[in-house]
């Protein structure tokens, strides 16, 4: 069975064309289909009324309620200087709290005829404050009549939907057009395999769609909710599985370590022994690289957990075996310092083709933007010919210039600031489709990770190496104890008195063009009152102040590339006391004698973020100090944001406070839009286990039809589901 017709009826046939407008440009609705696709939001009882005593201020809402009395005002005004404007106050009341309605001049007819004391109605409009009392102004409404025919028609049930509305189309016109369409979800074309959908016990699609539109009980909005959570989760889960099966049909050189090769040279010259972990995720990494078909690894893990020793050695292995091995970075600071730090940890076997190299050595190159003409030439050159075995760079790697002699493994740093086209073009330089492992130090919980790198396979490193120092937390809460951020300063100078070094972190840069920027938000959004703190006033400041005769110096994103680099290398080598950096610092700088970290207005970045940066300190042998500056209350959530960070080191803890605190469509992220317009019903914290579950079956229904020939109506889904722009960015996932 094919698209079907009714389901694909465009919107202005059925509904006419003012409404299908309004949905078209406010909902994004076009077809009967995505209006029988968008969901209420939550239902209100009959006998039940909503809390008008918990309602948000400036924002749109939907209320069943009482109208206890009706008042109508007359006053002088320029309009109707003789005191004949009017003005209709209406009370009403759900026993938590009491609104106040109000409307003006020739709109107060109707209303006062009809909204009389004890009638019940639904009123959606903005909640505004007026002498300090929560009001609607001329809000739109609909009676609830229990005995007109057509209102017991159109709001059947005891149950009353409340739809996602806009300014523009009230709630429960929403619910009048679904009352029109409602009869096509009996010619919905049901996605779900009907074994699959008896063996759960769900209900069938157009049953589902009915009972969420026009639910009798708490059991058909129940039912309906678990079969639509199963649907969303198992088509997206058929989509990353057709992924996963087209790539492993994908042919790949197998890459095995030799028993006596640079890899087996390394581990010989290491200081340390893995961890458990760096073992056991290392071993994953090598099976897959010594398959047939492309490794599409996610390797997470805790900031400090040695990520970067287990990709080495996997890049190492790829040399053994031939071919050369390619890490990508988000920024120059970073390529730079992971180019260091591999040199380091080789050695004398990063010295392929030089003097004092041995024998078995590769060439480790830097390939940059910002790097001259001559050098880049060179690299350019070691590529082409095989001779570096390892390349680090920044997305200068990517350039067409770019050609390599045997790309066998691509490692990208940071997934979540590289586009999927990055990742895809740089996929494309070798022969046969290279090995991917894609690095991130940002937990993400199991089913986000299945959900937004549902191509990838996962592994988890969650042991921080031995020698690594616990990290406390403070809150420091400046504008209620102004003398804590004082001692935050006596802190940080005791560090350095005893030979250590402090980061401080600003939100801003603070030059004249990142300023006015910043002014134009602040006026626009009264809560920040004043603008954040700015790297260049308080590194300033801090110099002439509370942190006088110390080393200080200022490191930001648009410093040119070689002043950051030998900011960075003076703050290594101990020249410099305390660095006062935007968040540039964030992923990978690795300064083991940095022992303190103040970060300023902490209440501007998010939990991740906030834990990304404490990873920077405590990193060597001395206990690392995180101090988290906000002038919010007590109160904010703001501050139990930051209470929650400074509560625990757990990142995948973090991870699901962070979730829980944004909104799906946050998590999932921009480039992640192949997921993020698809998850109306499903919540990826709440929904775990229908999500490993529909991973579960999915890759068991590919394996056996990955064309899905016989399941014709689930290929529709899927068409659906990704349109073109998703379906580049699950091919180029």
């Amino acid at each position: 069975m094919d698209s079907v017709p009714a389901l694909d009826e465009p919107l202005k046939k059925v509904l006419g064309p003012a409404t299908a407008k309004v949905m078209a440009e406010h909902l994004g609705l076009h077809t009967v289909g995505d209006l029988l696709h968008h969901y209420p939001r939550r239902y209100e009882e009959r006998g039940q009324l909503t809390h008008l005593a918990d309602l948000p201020m400036d924002e749109h809402v939907t209320v069943v309620a009482q109208v206890a009395d009706a008042r109508l005002h007359t006053f002088a005004s320029s309009r109707a200087p003789r005191g004949k404007g009017q003005r209709l106050e209406v009370t009403i009341t759900d026993g938590s709290g009491r609104l106040q309605l109000v409307f003006f001049g020739a709109g107060v007819h109707k209303p006062h005829k009809e909204l009389l004391p004890g009638t019940r109605a639904m009123f959606a409009g903005k909640v505004s404050v007026f002498n300090r009392r929560l009001q609607l102004a001329h809000p739109a409404y609909e009676l609830l009549r229990g005995d007109a025919e057509e209102t017991v028609e159109t709001w059947a049930g005891a149950l009353i939907p409340i739809y996602p509305a806009t300014a523009k189309l009230e709630s429960w016109k929403i619910g009048k057009a679904l009352q029109t369409v409602l009869p096509s979800a009996q010619e919905a074309a049901d996605p779900l395999p009907e074994s699959l959908r008896e063996g759960r016990g769900l209900v069938p699609l157009p049953e589902a769609l009915l009972k969420i539109h026009r639910p009798h009980t708490k059991a058909d909005i129940e039912e309906a909710r678990a079969r639509l959570k199963w649907d969303e989760a198992f088509v997206l889960q058929v989509a990353l599985a057709r992924r996963r099966y087209a790539d492993a049909q994908l042919p790949a050189v197998p890459r095995r370590p030799r028993p006596d090769g640079i890899l087996a040279a390394f581990d010989d010259r290491l200081p340390f022994t893995l961890t458990e972990g760096q073992r056991k995720v290392s071993e994953e990494i090598f099976a897959d690289l010594a398959t047939d078909h492309p490794m599409h690894r996610l390797l997470q893990g805790e900031v400090g957990s040695g990520k970067t020793l287990v990709a080495l050695r996997a890049m190492l292995a790829v040399v053994d075996a031939g071919g050369q091995a390619a890490m990508l970075a988000p920024t120059e600071v970073l390529a730079q310092q992971h180019h260091r730090s591999v040199t380091e940890m080789m050695g004398e076997l990063a010295q392929g083709g030089m003097l004092g190299g041995a024998e078995n050595a590769t060439k480790v190159v830097l390939l940059t933007g910002s790097m001259g003409a001559a050098a880049r030439r060179h690299a350019l050159l070691d590529l082409a010919t095989g001779e570096a075995g390892i390349v680090i760079g920044t997305h200068a790697l990517i350039e067409d210039k770019v050609q390599f002699h045997d790309l066998g493994l691509v490692v990208v740093d940071e997934q979540h600031r590289f586009g999927v086209e990055q990742r895809d073009a740089l996929r494309g330089k070798g022969k046969q489709p290279p090995h991917l492992l894609v690095m991130t130090a940002t937990p993400i919980p199991r089913t986000v990770a299945m959900t937004v790198f549902g191509d990838l396979e996962t592994s988890v490193l969650d042991q921080l190496p031995a020698g690594r120092s616990p990290i406390a937390s403070h809150v420091v809460p400046a504008a209620d104890k102004p003398h804590f951020l004082a001692r935050a300063w006596e802190r940080v100078r005791e560090e350095v008195e005893k030979g250590h070094q402090a980061y401080v972190v600003c939100p801003r840069i603070g030059d004249e063009e990142d300023g006015a920027k910043a002014k134009k938000k602040s006026d626009e959004d009264e809560a920040e009152k004043r603008p954040p703190l700015a790297v260049l006033d308080t590194a300033e400041q801090l110099a002439r102040g509370p942190l006088a005769g110390l080393r200080v110096e200022a490191l930001h994103g648009r410093m040119q590339p070689d002043d950051k680099d030998a900011v960075m290398r003076r703050f290594a080598a101990g020249e410099v006391d305390v660095l006062v950096a935007t968040t540039v610092i964030e992923v990978g700088v690795n300064v083991p004698n940095a022992t303190v970290m103040v970060i300023m207005d902490a209440d501007r970045f998010g939990v991740s973020q906030l834990h990304q940066l404490r990873g920077r300190v405590g990193r060597g042998s001395a206990p690392g100090l995180c101090l988290l500056v906000s002038e919010m209350p007590e109160a904010s959530a703001a501050r139990q944001r930051l209470n929650a960070v400074a509560s625990t080191l757990d990142g995948f803890e973090l991870s699901r406070i962070d979730l829980e605190q944004r909104r799906e469509g946050d998590v999932l992220g921009q480039a992640q839009s192949g997921t993020r317009s698809s998850l109306r019903m499903l919540a990826v914290i709440d929904d775990e286990e229908v999500i490993a579950e529909a991973r579960e079956e999915a890759t068991r229904i590919v394996a056996a039809d990955p064309e899905l020939e016989r399941l014709p109506a689930l290929r529709t889904a899927l068409d659906a589901l990704l349109d073109e722009e998703r379906e580049q960015y699950l091919e180029k996932g």
